[in-house]
């Protein structure tokens, strides 16, 4: 569904992605995990075509889509859905009118259909009658759902998840991360979820990507990346200082299979 090969993207001589390669397969939800300002969210920007990178390429269901015009990226922009850090709801805009935000902008829908195309992305993330409601009203957990039915609304192939557990409780925490797998299991949804919450990225990735230094230096199942001896990894998901790491340990570990 995605497959990204050799990308290069730098700001002001500083190499934010660097010779980055990985491929998410059709169906499949991919974690990446790294720390903050290693590229993740510059990344998810280039798969959505807000940025373009200074070499490589990016297909998108066989499309390249780097030297895609504006009106071309919007069309492949229609089969992707963003979730993103916080929710992102408009304040001003009631529960319905967040939801339909996309098809209100780009479709030429008329109400009646719009309204039942919101009662549907409501429906699939288990939430009734909340149409004229205010994100105000809603709890944390709840924005988190009508942020993901908006994103659902158009009936995206992809979904980009942002760091979807960021600020709320581990019991909400765990609901999004349920939300996520019933969702790909539903509706058969290619997903990338950006996180620092190794539990839901144990919890919902098919594999786990790490990125460091604008690179992905391991890749694999969650078993995998659990029982890594790669000391960066390692000492990412442990949370723990190990020491630094040193430029050999760097060169002797590479992907993980």
């Amino acid at each position: 569904m995605i497959e990204i090969t050799n990308i290069c993207r730098s700001f002001n001589a500083h190499m934010v992605l660097d010779n980055l390669s990985l491929t998410i397969k059709s169906g499949e939800t991919k974690v990446i995990i790294g720390r903050s300002g290693c590229g993740k969210s510059v990344l998810l920007k280039h798969i959505t075509g807000i940025l373009k990178p200074d070499s490589g390429s990016i297909k998108i269901d066989g499309q390249e889509i780097t030297d895609l015009s504006e009106k071309e990226l919007n069309k492949v922009r229609m089969g992707i859905g963003l979730v993103f850090q916080g929710g992102a709801l408009f304040d001003s805009l009631s529960v319905a009118d967040n939801v339909a935000f996309v098809l209100n902008e780009f479709h030429k829908l008329d109400k009646k259909m719009v309204r039942e195309k919101v009662r549907e992305a409501l429906s699939l993330v288990g939430l009734k009658d909340i149409e004229d409601m205010m994100p105000s009203d809603l709890s944390g957990g709840m924005r988190k759902r009508v942020a993901l039915a908006r994103a659902l609304c158009i009936r995206p192939k992809i979904v980009l998840y942002d760091e979807p557990t960021t600020g709320v409780d581990p019991i909400t925490a765990d609901a999004v991360n349920n939300l996520i797998i019933e969702t790909r299991e539903k509706l058969k949804i290619t997903s990338i979820v950006v996180t620092h919450d190794m539990n839901s990225a144990y919890k919902v990735a098919d594999s786990i990507a790490m990125m460091y230094h604008g690179k992905i230096i391991a890749e694999g199942r969650s078993e995998d990346i659990r029982n890594t001896s790669h000391p960066i990894v390692k000492q990412f998901i442990s949370g723990a200082s190990i020491g630094p790491i040193t430029e050999a340990e760097n060169l002797v570990f590479g992907h993980l299979e």
